[in-house]
């Protein structure tokens, strides 16, 4: 009889996350899903057709690249730093450094980054100034505040994710699998070849997708970075809801979004499917 009442009480405890999941996920996913195809009260296809529009492809192409050009930097980067910290004392003062630092800045965004960015390598920056005095000229351009400086911003926060993620995949690889290695006549290469690497590809690539799914709908940075035009989905949605020009573009901001929910979902689908079979081996 304990174990039913034991069913029930775990169920209740997962009743405030489900409840704050279906207001802030599923009620608006269906909103969005609804608004996609209602355009003046009425079932039309005009919103989709409207993600067909050469500006719309170049914006959903320029969105891919960043998020998977910042995804991919991140990874290399982030998996290199988490693996020095994998192998320094795991009590050491380098490791809780290193791990409260990536905690503290992969969530560091918004108009607090990009004033940082703008602070060090903008016109006035501090960094620029000295290049500046080196004769090395960087502020004669809006580069910080297109799509290739977005490209440095995102990579910002996307190695501390990443140090985040990968670091337990890394710290699963057990000493024995290296000593039995070495016992049977293995070098470093093989090794990392054909035990180590083949371990950690589907962490890697998993969290490879994590952060191409971060960068994907990330919003708040790019909006306090640029000023004109929507080089991003995130941000044309914006400019969707707020353009008074055009008049009501609800239903085209709704298509958008709906663009980004089913990508972010495939994406996260692999990512899970992933994870899975990397919990294989860290049990």
């Amino acid at each position: 009889m304990a174990k039913p009442a034991s069913r029930i009480g775990a169920s209740l405890g997962l009743a405030p996350f489900l409840l704050y999941a279906a207001i802030f996920l599923i009620v608006p996913t269906v909103v969005v899903f609804v608004r996609a195809f209602i355009v003046d009260g009425a079932f039309s296809l005009e919103a989709l057709a409207s993600l067909k529009k050469a500006s719309m492809i170049e914006i959903t192409k320029n969105t891919l690249l960043l998020s998977l050009a910042t995804a991919v930097v991140g990874a290399l980067i982030g998996a290199v730093v988490a693996y020095v910290v994998s192998t320094a004392n795991p009590n050491g003062l380098l490791r809780r450094f290193v791990t409260s630092a990536s905690g503290v800045l992969a969530q560091f965004g918004g108009v607090t980054l990009a004033f940082a960015f703008i602070a060090t390598v903008g016109r006035e920056g501090v960094v620029s100034r000295w290049l500046d005095g080196a004769g090395i000229d960087i502020t004669n351009s809006t580069w910080l505040f297109s799509l290739k400086g977005l490209m440095l911003v995102y990579t910002y926060f996307q190695v501390p994710l990443m140090v985040i993620v990968f670091l337990p995949a890394l710290d699963g690889i057990r000493p024995q699998w290296r000593e039995a290695a070495d016992t049977l006549g293995a070098s470093t290469w093989q090794y990392w070849r054909h035990v180590g690497v083949p371990l950690l590809f589907p962490a890697f690539l998993g969290a490879l997708l994590l952060l191409f799914a971060n960068a994907f709908a990330a919003y708040a940075t790019a909006a306090a970075l640029v000023n004109q035009g929507s080089p991003i989905l995130a941000l044309k949605i914006a400019d969707a809801l707020g353009n008074e020009l055009l008049g009501n573009q609800t239903s085209v901001a709704s298509a958008i979004a709906l663009e980004m929910v089913l990508i972010v979902a495939v994406v996260m689908f692999a990512y899970s499917r992933l994870q899975q079979q990397t919990s294989r081996w860290l049990r």
